[in-house]
């Protein structure tokens, strides 16, 4: 799939680190799809979505860090969307979101939200000012926060703000795999879903840079269930950029 040009419109400062980019093209959007990002001379990259036509980035690497030099006019290349989404269900939904994974929980939130679910959020950051998304996911339900070093809300962990899993009818999480991992052994894997991000390089299940043992995160995923993702290296292993395994 070639590239659609995508023209920034706008730029918005989330947090210190986090910016969304918001450009002339729409795309229907399913939550948890994402995005390959083409930042021109320096990589492709993928992103989620957290709104129909734009993509929130954290300054991290060289691409992201490319495309915090653009601004309004200037313009990337997006193919996608890709993969499947989020499966939303009726009742008690939890959401449980690490730093920038907030960004497809967001449009879930408000998804359900609007259709009557009832929303709980958990909301991890390093610091207060690193909480991304918090009205949007107020304004869908109640929201709980922790920080690393404690500036707002609980100083931990934000896994620690998991208590009665068994309330909810389904759970749905998107972080740093290592907190993932940490959600997937506090809650019934049969209940659970996850948003997965891992190096991938062509968006379309070929190369395979992108997999966790025998599954292709851009085809197969990025979202997982928890069943599934018991019976693999989910949390173990990662690959590098060379796409070799190496432990977390």
């Amino acid at each position: 799939m070639k590239p659609v040009n995508a023209v920034i419109t706008k730029v918005v400062d989330e947090t210190p680190t986090i910016r969304t980019f918001f450009f002339d093209t729409s795309f229907e959007l399913i939550p948890g799809q994402f995005v390959m990002v083409w930042i021109r001379g320096v990589d492709e990259i993928p992103m989620a979505l957290p709104y129909e036509n734009a993509i929130t980035v954290q300054k991290v690497g060289p691409a992201t860090s490319a495309l915090f030099e653009l601004g309004e006019c200037d313009s990337i290349g997006i193919r996608g969307p890709f993969g499947n989404g989020f499966d939303i269900t009726k009742g008690r939904i939890l959401l449980v979101a690490g730093g920038v994974g907030a960004a497809p929980l967001a449009p879930l939130a408000e998804k359900a939200g609007s259709a009557g679910v009832e929303v709980t959020t958990l909301l991890g950051a390093r610091t207060n000012d690193e909480i991304l998304f918090r009205e949007r996911f107020e304004a869908a339900g109640d929201v709980r926060i922790a920080t690393d070093d404690g500036s707002e809300g609980k100083h931990g962990y934000v896994t620690q703000l998991i208590e009665d899993s068994k309330k909810y009818s389904q759970i749905y999480c998107c972080g740093p795999e290592n907190m993932m991992k940490k959600v997937l052994d506090m809650v019934a894997p049969s209940k659970a879903q996850f948003s997965l991000h891992r190096y991938i390089k062509c968006g379309i299940g070929i190369c395979g840079a992108c997999c966790v043992d025998g599954l292709r995160v851009c085809k197969d995923g990025p979202v997982f269930s928890g069943e599934v993702l018991k019976k693999t290296e989910f949390g173990v292993y990662r690959r590098n950029e060379c796409g070799e395994r190496v432990r977390f």
